[in-house]
Formats: structure tokens, sequence, C-alpha cells
């Protein structure tokens, strides 16, 4: 009687779950958001202030609708033209690092695309060939100088039209070409001398002009069906400085905004901290793939961007914000010993070591050595050893005074 007893019993919950399944489908079960899509538009070189500062109606409205990062930190942006780095590189460094998800960089590492393709197809469009060292993988890649802006979204648009795409990267490389153009080429003369936000600024209507693409863009997929299953996310590759192009010693060109839209995704969240290492991993998280690298430089999948996942207690650490800073610092230390030796001949010694690295068991890990950073063996620990020849910089500079 007692095992007839219990037979009953489930089945009468069996009943009651079937039951409320039945009325109430949504909301007994409800289900993951499916996403077929994830495409990355990027406006090349956006000042972390620019949707506040310059008409963006359209990414300012998007920001609503989304998870908004105002400041997501990319490690600086240096290209260098001579040595290993530039042998496998065509590109500043925050670019291969987004692909690789890892500040680790290695030519033998994966790249996001290579973990999506071929089984399903990719593709990557942007108006310059500078970037065909993180081209590697994709299955169709447009790279074309002679496009403008509005003819990359164009291109974007056919190839979304005709291929079933589950990654995309859209690059408009104007706004950085134009920033860049600011420094270098106006002349005192100009009310946006040395300044992005000058009037009349041709960085400022380039810019704008970014922002009406990306709403032409949505509207595409939106009209073609595409919008409820895509995820879309708005950044730039590295920021802008306030007197144009990207120094790198100048925080603003650490720094761009980051915005995640579309399904799952927590609408009007606000994110204190990210990092661009992370966003190939969370890529590859929103698709089911795994990650393009695992190493100890990796970054990790931020589902925090997720509406099914809390936030409150959202701290990441804050690992290429601090590099980024300790690099700064090594290098106007350096100057500074450089400097004093011409008083004090034994710091003539001190700069010495520091290039035979004889001042700890390890180098200190600059912008020049990109290619040995793996040899830390994880970020943290290269965080540490560059603390420790930091410190020995600044007591030798404090003891020479």
């Amino acid at each position: 009687m007692k095992i007839l007893g219990k037979n009953i019993s489930v089945f009468v919950k069996t009943f009651i779950i079937i039951g409320v399944m039945m009325y109430y489908p949504s909301q007994a079960f409800a289900q993951t958001p499916k996403i077929e899509r994830v495409i990355v538009f990027m406006i090349d070189g956006m000042h972390w202030q620019a949707p506040e500062r310059l008409k963006m109606p359209v990414l300012n409205t998007l920001i609503q609708e989304g998870t908004y990062i105002k400041k997501s930190y990319v490690i600086m942006p240096h290209h260098p033209t001579i040595g290993d780095y530039s042998t496998f590189n065509s590109c500043s460094f925050p670019n291969p690092m987004f692909h690789e998800g890892t500040i680790f960089i290695k030519p033998e590492n994966k790249f996001l695309q290579e973990k999506i393709s071929p089984k399903f197809q990719t593709a990557f469009v942007v108006n310059t060939s500078a970037y065909n060292s993180v081209g590697r993988g994709f299955s169709t890649t447009i790279m074309d100088q002679t496009l403008t802006d509005d003819q990359v979204v164009e291109q974007a648009i056919g190839l979304l039209e005709n291929q079933n795409l589950r990654f995309m990267r859209i690059h408009l490389q104007s706004p950085g070409s134009i920033g860049q153009a600011v420094v270098s080429a106006s002349t005192p003369d100009k009310p946006y001398y040395k300044n992005i936000y000058g009037e009349k600024s041709p960085y400022v209507s380039a810019i704008e002009n970014a922002d009406r693409q990306l709403g032409k863009f949505v509207a595409f997929l939106k009209k073609s069906g595409k919008w409820e299953s895509t995820v879309l996310i708005v950044t730039s590759d590295h920021g802008q400085s306030l007197i144009g192009w990207h120094p790198l010693f100048d925080e603003d060109s650490w720094v761009t905004p980051l915005l995640f839209v579309g399904p799952g995704v927590a609408k009007d969240r606000k994110l204190s901290y990210f990092e661009h290492t992370d966003i190939a991993p969370t890529i590859a998280w929103l698709l089911g793939v795994e990650a393009p690298n695992k190493d100890g430089g990796a970054g990790k999948a931020v589902k925090e961007i997720m509406e099914s996942t809390d936030a409150t207690n959202y701290q990441p650490p804050m690992l290429l914000k601090k590099i980024d800073e300790q690099i700064k610092e090594f290098n106007i230390l350096k100057s500074e010993l450089t400097l004093a030796a011409e008083k004090d001949r034994t710091l003539s010694n001190v700069i010495a070591s520091l290039e035979n690295e004889n001042i700890t068991p390890e180098p200190f890990y600059h912008q020049d050595r990109i290619t040995q950073w793996y040899q830390a063996g994880t970020t943290q620990h290269m965080i540490d050893a560059n603390e420790k020849i930091l410190q020995e910089m600044r007591d030798q500079l404090k003891n020479s005074k």
C-alpha cells in the first residue's frame, strides 16, 4: 500500500507540473534566448566621452536597451614597425589581443573566428588593409581602403543578406584616421587644432556619421528579422587622445565605450569596468564554442552582461588598467633616471641593469617586450614582477636626490 501511495503521489505531482506548463508555458520554464549570431561594430578611435558629447542618438538609444561600459580598457595601442611583433602583426596591440582573447600574444595562438569557422560562416569588413594579420580564419574578408565608412556598412549588409553569418566584425576606420590628422595635419588657425572636439572638427563629423551608419545597420537587422537573434557589440579597438590619435601614454588611448545589446542581454545595465580581452571569451560563450585561448593571460566570459546573471557584486580585477599604468610609469622613471645620471653617474649602472635584466630575476614586461610577456606565466605574476622593478627604480631615483 505504501508503494501504491507513493506512485499515486508521484502521478499527482507530475499531473500538476504538466498542467502548469500547459497553462503558463512561458512563466513555468523560461526559454533560453536564441542567439544566432554576434556582430561587433567597431568605430575606430572612439573617445570614451563621444556618446555624451556628440550627436550620437542611435548609440545612446541602444545604451538604454543593453549593457554599457563607459570606459572599457585595452592594452596601450602601440604598433611597432620593427622587431618580433611586427613580423607577425600588422596592427596595434589591442587587435590581436581582441581576437586571441589574451595578453600573451604568440604566433601559434588561435583567433576567435578560427573557433567558429569553418563549421559556421564568419566575416570581417573594414576600409583599410591594416588588419591583415588578424583576418586569418574568417570565411569572408573585405579589406578595401577605397571604401568609405558608408560603403563598409553597405558591404556588411550585403554579406548578411547572402550568407548565414555566425560572427562578424565591422570596422569603420575613418574616425581614427581623421583623429590622427587632427594632430598631425591641422594648423593653429583651425578651431579644432589639437582638439578633437573643437568647432568644425572633422573627427566629430566622422564619429557622428559612424553613428548614422550604425542606425542604418540596426534598421537593416530589424527589417530583415535578424535583430531578435543577434547580439550586437558596439565599441572600438582603442580610444582617442583629446589632441588626436592614440599616443601610448595618454590614458584616453586606453579606454573606449563598449555596449552589448540583444536577446538575453540586460537592459539599461551599467558595468563599472571591462577589459577588451574578455570580449572574445564572452562571444565564444554566447555562441557555445570554445574560447580561443586559455593561457595565464586569457580573459574570461563576462556573464554579468546577461539579464539572468546578477551584477550586484560585480568587481573584476583591473588587470589591463594596472599593466598600462605600470608601463607608463616605467618609461617615465627610466627617463628621469637617464636625466639624473647626468649628475650621478652611478645611475647609469641602474639603467644598464634594467636593460640587461640584472636588477631582478625577471625583466620589466614593457611594450617592447610584448612577445615575451607569456614567459610571466600569468597576468598577475607579470604585474607582480613589474612592480618589483618599479619599486627598485623609485628607490634609486629617491636616493639620488
